[in-house]
């Protein structure tokens, strides 16, 4: 059962969760927490806490005198764990920690409204409560440095809603952000909207990807052909992107993004093989050739695969909600299809164009351009084998 004080605020370090492995998390958090709530200050740690529920907003933020007395100029730390000491400070600790504690509803920042300092002698800190008048937003995000004097400096977040623990995250110099999903329908939105847009944004800034895609169209076909090849890249590549989001399967980037660079060299070397034995003349359209022998849609398939775990290592980065595990995963290969959609449709659509009006300029098109995709491919191979630190 977990301690209730003022508005309902559970306790730093007392967790109340059904779910065993929050527990599980919550105890092992609360033992890294333990030098720093016992006194020692062995590690830098502040700790805030955000309830979430349907008729109010609050939380907590527990920091360490050690570090207020840095900022306010104390040189005895302990001084503070007097009330009187405390609360001469106080006002300008509440304004250090606005300008470096940010807290964004939706988009849109918050102001805390406090209420008066708390001193915790036997945790040698001071908590300072607040509410916010905004009620349950769709996404709550965090972005804050508190003590940025101390490169070691770590907050730790706890995010409850509904009573129950949602999110657990700690921040410091290198990863000052977070973002929490909230559970409603809202919440869902907001995580689709985000991992959509992700997924768009992440395969249109990908030239490697936007290559392989070209090299896989630029011998033209039937709008079966080419959506036979669109959608083995698509199966294989979600695949691997949700095996590689769930960690259930890890490649390193070092093999990953040489093997990317391969695919596309394979690609377009399969192109200029294909284009050599049917020459430049009007036969030459993809149309005319014997779609059983087209390699596309395995090429497709299997280097998909190779793809699927480069957008993994952009999706991890980004940050997965563990509560919206699944949402994410399927908005994000919604985005990356999206992309391919805009590569795909004007390209096929311009072959489809050229073909019919010259066949031979198509023909030297296509010649040119898997020319281009090897050279590409090669390029970036060699790069990233030889030239990319590990």
């Amino acid at each position: 059962m977990s301690v209730i004080r003022g508005h309902g605020r559970p306790e730093p370090g007392v967790t109340a969760t059904p779910r065993r492995r929050s527990g599980l998390r919550r105890w092992l958090l609360a033992l890294l927490l333990w030098p720093v709530l016992a006194g020692a200050h062995s590690a830098p740690y502040s700790y805030l806490i955000l309830l979430l529920d349907e008729q109010s907003t609050h939380g907590s933020l527990v920091i360490h005198v050690y570090d207020v007395a840095h900022e306010v100029g104390v040189t005895d730390p302990a001084m503070l764990l007097n009330r009187e000491e405390a609360q001469r400070h106080e006002t300008q600790l509440r304004q250090l920690v606005e300008l470096r504690m940010r807290i964004g509803f939706d988009g849109q920042a918050v102001q805390p409204v406090w209420q008066p300092i708390e001193v915790l002698p036997d945790r040698q800190s001071l908590r300072l409560q607040f509410d916010l008048t905004q009620l349950r937003p769709a996404a709550v995000d965090f972005d804050m440095q508190l003590f940025p004097y101390d490169p070691m400096h770590q907050t730790f977040i706890e995010v409850y809603e509904g009573g129950s623990l949602r999110l657990q995250a700690i921040l410091d110099a290198a990863h000052a952000s977070a973002r929490y999903y909230s559970g409603s329908l809202q919440g869902r939105w907001a995580v689709i909207k985000t991992f959509v847009q992700s997924g768009v944004h992440h395969i249109l800034i990908g030239p490697d990807h936007i290559l392989f895609l070209i090299g896989l169209l630029l011998l033209g076909g039937t709008i079966w052909r080419l959506a036979s090849i669109v959608t083995a890249f698509t199966l294989g590549h979600s695949v691997t992107l949700s095996l590689a989001a769930l960690g259930l399967v890890r490649l390193s980037p070092a093999v990953v993004e040489p093997a990317i660079a391969l695919s596309i060299v394979v690609v377009g070397a399969d192109n200029l093989l294909v284009q050599l034995k049917r020459g430049t003349g009007a036969a030459a359209s993809l149309g005319a050739a014997d779609a059983a022998r087209d390699l596309r849609p395995w090429f497709a398939g299997l280097f998909g695969l190779i793809h699927g775990f480069g957008f993994a290592s952009v999706l991890m980065e980004f940050g997965l909600p563990r509560d919206a595990l699944g949402w994410s995963l399927a908005a994000f290969n919604i985005g990356v299809e999206l992309g391919q959609l805009i590569i795909v449709l004007p390209t096929a659509t311009l072959l489809w164009w050229l073909w019919r009006r010259s066949p031979s300029a198509a023909a030297r098109t296509v010649l040119l351009g898997s020319v281009a995709v090897v050279l590409a491919g090669a390029f970036w191979f060699v790069q990233r084998v030889w030239f990319t630190p590990a």
